[in-house]
């Protein structure tokens, strides 16, 4: 996903420049910053997206190892009462 984010952002790049050099109209002014704020949003969407997924696999991680930790306070607690 990233190196499709990478490839559209520099073609819109390489676009823009097309156009404001005039070196050929293969694209229009408007379209060219069109298409690289499209995928600079693309791009900015998955890192966060991929951030997000990060924590969220932090936290159930914690999550599990709180209830390991209540199993064996519970599980000592029986012991020292036996």
């Amino acid at each position: 996903m990233f190196v499709w984010c990478g490839v559209l952002f520099c073609l819109g790049i390489a676009a823009f420049v097309d156009s404001v050099l005039n070196m050929g109209e293969i694209f229009r002014t408007v379209n060219s910053v069109l298409f690289m704020l499209l995928s600079l949003a693309l791009l900015v969407r998955t890192t966060t997206k991929k951030k997000e997924r990060k924590v969220e696999h932090y936290e159930e991680k914690i999550f599990h190892l709180e209830r390991e930790v209540n199993m064996l306070k519970q599980h000592q607690k029986q012991l020292s009462e036996f």
